[in-house]
């Protein structure tokens, strides 16, 4: 097993809920860690944990960011950071699952992420890199994100449920140590 770190500028988080019934709003968190201890032969012996930058979060739209980050929801003043720690992988035919506690807005609940291993290869710098990705889907509430407003038509502005996909690429640990040494970014 070895420790593999993020590489930020090939890796991504985004999530995705409805607005007012109808249309779908995504966004993304555009500060993250990601370190794995990673087990190449037994992925399912493999831990994962991330810390998520909360006022990172980026939609495209200053004012609804804002009103993202305020107390109505991710509270990120008080709670500015997101998290997530495995507690077990699952080999499910050619992909796994990851069992895990998501930590948002001080509250910490089970999640089951759907993940799959797109590769392991050699870099150009000698070391190795791999690619992950991962999905899950969560009721917002249950992190006390309830905030809303009912539309005059009936319904709400925002939906409930959160789709989360991650897209994260990752080097072995030893490759970073050497690259930053060596001053090459």
């Amino acid at each position: 097993m070895s420790t593999w770190d993020l590489d930020p500028a090939h890796s991504e988080i985004e999530f995705a809920v409805r607005h007012m019934m109808v249309t779908t709003v995504r966004g993304q968190f555009h500060k993250f860690a990601v370190t794995t201890n990673f087990d190449e032969a037994h992925p399912e012996l493999s831990t994962v944990e991330a810390h998520i930058d909360a006022a990172s979060i980026d939609t495209g739209m200053d004012a609804r960011d804002t009103h993202l980050r305020s107390g109505d929801f991710f509270d990120a003043a008080a709670y500015p950071e997101l998290s997530f720690r495995s507690t077990g992988i699952k080999k499910v035919g050619d992909d796994y699952t990851i069992d895990g506690e998501l930590t948002m807005h001080g509250q910490t609940r089970p999640v089951t992420l759907d993940a799959e291993i797109g590769g392991i290869v050699p870099d150009m710098r000698g070391g190795r890199r791999a690619g992950f990705s991962a999905s899950t889907k969560i009721s917002r509430k249950e992190w006390g994100l309830i905030w809303n407003g009912a539309l005059e038509s009936g319904g709400v502005l925002v939906g409930d449920e959160v789709k989360i996909t991650m897209d994260v690429a990752l080097v072995q640990a030893d490759e970073v140590a050497a690259t930053e040494h060596a001053g090459v970014a």
